[in-house]
């Protein structure tokens, strides 16, 4: 059973937009709303990148639904949206975006940031970043 407060999870091969997520977050018993947008940045440790790609399990999605859940049940909100793109990137295209709503801003923020790093450590989503030597690595991979 779903919690009631998980209201978007997806994974998708399309560009993120951070209005979806923020429809889906839209009630009147939300005082607070923190949103987290990651984007594809043109460094990492101290080389140029020129672009990357991201790749999911099959079970990233249910992964991604059980972090949503685990974060509803465990911090005082009303609302939970996490949404993360696979495919290739450019530099500047939205990666992942999360985002928590709640009564009063410091559950949201506690809310959306343990959503983040949970995601980050547990939902099966490997990044593969091209660098501008002609070098690549993977990230997250097992």
């Amino acid at each position: 059973m779903s919690h009631p407060a998980v209201r978007l999870v997806a994974i998708s091969d399309q560009p993120l937009q951070v209005s979806d997520v923020l429809d889906s977050l839209d009630d009147a018993a939300s005082g607070g709303l923190v949103l987290f947008v990651g984007r594809v940045r043109d460094h990492d440790h101290g080389q140029g990148v020129t672009g990357l790609s991201y790749s999911a399990h099959p079970s990233a999605l249910d992964r991604l639904q059980e972090v949503c859940e685990r974060i509803a049940g465990a911090h005082d909100v009303t609302a939970v949206a996490a949404v993360h793109r696979v495919g290739d990137l450019e530099i500047g295209d939205l990666a992942v975006v999360v985002a928590t709503t709640a009564g009063h801003r410091g559950s949201s923020f506690e809310a959306s940031r343990a959503l983040i790093d949970t995601l980050k450590a547990e939902v099966p989503i490997w990044k593969h970043q091209r660098f501008s030597d002609g070098s690549d690595e993977w990230v997250g991979s097992p």
